[in-house]
């Protein structure tokens, strides 16, 4: 059995330890927000956040992640509040959508770091495919969401999500507290 947290809850697994994260996270634990891409580690659909690093949760096993720490986007900020959240809907960033909670989990790693990033160090941590070609709002997003966190813009909040986290774990048994 696989023991780690997931959203500040601790989780444990009884799949196979070679099972990549993104299937747990996924199949076990109803956490869609983490997409399913390529499987390669290539596009970033399933970027998560585990010890404070972007990490492709497709290329990471369930044994490499225990005693480990996992925050997937459905944590991020249960109202849509956070700044890379709010900057991404401030700037139209999304299109379809499907790469942009990936992208989102990158961008808070890296803002984490340095909120004031400049282009090569965007682009050196933002190396997530978007088929829609976003790429020309993406760094502004990123830009604008460090000023948020810095103090120096307020956006108003991205719409609520719709369900509450209460909610949500009445329906997903991984999300109850022990």
């Amino acid at each position: 059995m696989t023991r780690f947290t997931v959203n500040d809850r601790p989780v444990q697994y009884r799949m196979d330890p070679d099972t990549p994260l993104l299937w747990a996270l996924r199949d076990a634990s109803n956490l869609t927000g983490t997409k399913y891409g390529c499987g390669t580690g290539d596009c970033g659909a399933c970027t998560v956040d585990i010890d404070g690093e972007a990490v492709r949760a497709c290329q990471v096993s369930l044994a490499q992640t225990e005693g480990r720490f996992v925050t997937t986007i459905e944590a991020l900020s249960p109202d849509r509040g956070h700044p890379v959240q709010q900057a991404f809907a401030a700037e139209n960033v999304s299109q379809c959508g499907y790469c942009i909670p990936g992208m989102v989990m990158a961008a808070s790693v890296l803002l984490r770091r340095n909120n004031d990033p400049g282009d090569e160090e965007i682009d050196a941590a933002i190396t997530n495919i978007c088929r829609c070609g976003i790429y020309p709002r993406l760094r502004g997003a990123i830009k604008r969401a460090g000023r948020i966190m810095r103090g120096e813009e307020q956006v108003a909040a991205a719409p609520p999500p719709g369900i509450t986290p209460e909610e949500a774990a009445r329906t997903v048994p991984a999300l109850r507290k022990p």
